[in-house]
């Protein structure tokens, strides 16, 4: 019995990632959005795309989450995108309410489904959710290292004008200006990026990983990107569909892990049927260390800011 996915917002990113996710036959998929029309049209549009794709999924459309009831993965893609000049730090009130109303209607259908956050500000958006949700830790995670990861491979192999398969990386922290990309960890088939580029370019390629979102808000002027970040999501969404164990950098709730608690910090975890499994813990040097827990500091800033609305929702679960 193939799984069901449940993408929630028919913008960019949700209909991108839908259109992904069916064409790779990974799941039977519902988008589902408040506005009447554009989900069911969405769907149609993919749906008659499979007989060329040689894929049987079905997909539909709703305005209704009674469509969405046991799915076994939600993606939430709703929100307000970013515009030009607007932090991801702008957009927390403005998006607190649509993730806090979506997830309750998603945990009132599918009470057992893992939960995947793309919605912006991130890591923040993932409190929103865990707190209104009160799943476990393991099926609430974010998706932003996975994407702000492929920025940094695209940037070096287009430097080095090399494969982007050949380009080995990883990007920990928060989804924004404090990402710490892991310079010392970075390869090419084997070969250590400080060998093959000097400090100044590599540098020059981290700061444009860490505007990465910003470039292309930048020249859209009235959205942000979306073909990326929804290949982002899939990639997770087939972690666990398959159960296939990947080790991906993931937004994930920590309890110490690098000296950090009590919040959702992008860090390697293996994702399966379960959701997350682990959270490895990568050594790093202190400076490295130092720079993730930077990151944390401004993840939880934002989260401090939400901590009366979190705790009553927390509250109103537990009740």
């Amino acid at each position: 019995m193939r799984k069901k996915v449940t993408v929630v917002g028919a913008g960019n990113v949700g209909a991108s990632c839908a259109l992904r996710l069916a064409e790779k036959g990974l799941a039977d998929v519902v988008v589902v959005d408040i506005l009447e029309g554009i989900p069911q049209g969405k769907s149609l549009d993919i749906l008659q795309a499979g007989p060329i794709g040689g894929v049987d999924v079905k997909v539909a459309g709703a305005n209704d989450y009674a469509a969405t009831a046991a799915s076994d993965i939600v993606v939430f893609t709703a929100g307000f995108p970013r515009k030009p000049g607007m932090s991801r730090d702008d957009l927390l009130w403005m998006n607190y309410e649509i993730v806090k109303a979506t997830t309750e209607q998603v945990v009132k259908h599918s009470p057992d489904a893992i939960l995947i956050v793309v919605a912006n500000p991130l890591d923040a958006m993932c409190h929103v959710a865990h707190a209104v949700s009160g799943f476990p830790k393991q099926r609430v995670m974010g998706m932003a290292g996975i994407l702000d990861t492929s920025r940094f491979r695209t940037f070096i192999a287009q430097e080095l004008e090399v494969s982007v398969r050949d380009v080995t990386t990883m990007v920990l922290g928060g989804h924004g200006d404090t990402m710490v990309p892991l310079v010392r960890h970075t390869s090419i088939a084997g070969i250590p990026i400080t060998e093959l580029l000097d400090g100044d370019t590599i540098q020059r390629l981290v700061k444009r990983t860490r505007d990465g979102g910003a470039e292309i808000v930048k020249y859209l002027k009235t959205g942000s990107a979306y073909y990326a970040p929804a290949a982002a999501a899939v990639e997770m969404v087939e972690a666990i569909v398959h159960d296939s164990k990947r080790v991906l950098p993931c937004s994930a709730y920590l309890e110490g892990e690098y000296g950090i608690d009590g919040l959702f910090v992008g860090v390697p975890v293996k994702l399966g049927a379960a959701g997350i499994e682990k959270v490895f813990e990568v050594q790093l040097s202190a400076e490295e260390l130092g720079a993730l827990r930077k990151s944390a500091a401004a993840v939880k800033e934002l989260v401090d800011v939400m901590r009366p609305k979190l705790t009553e929702a927390k509250a109103a679960v537990e009740a």
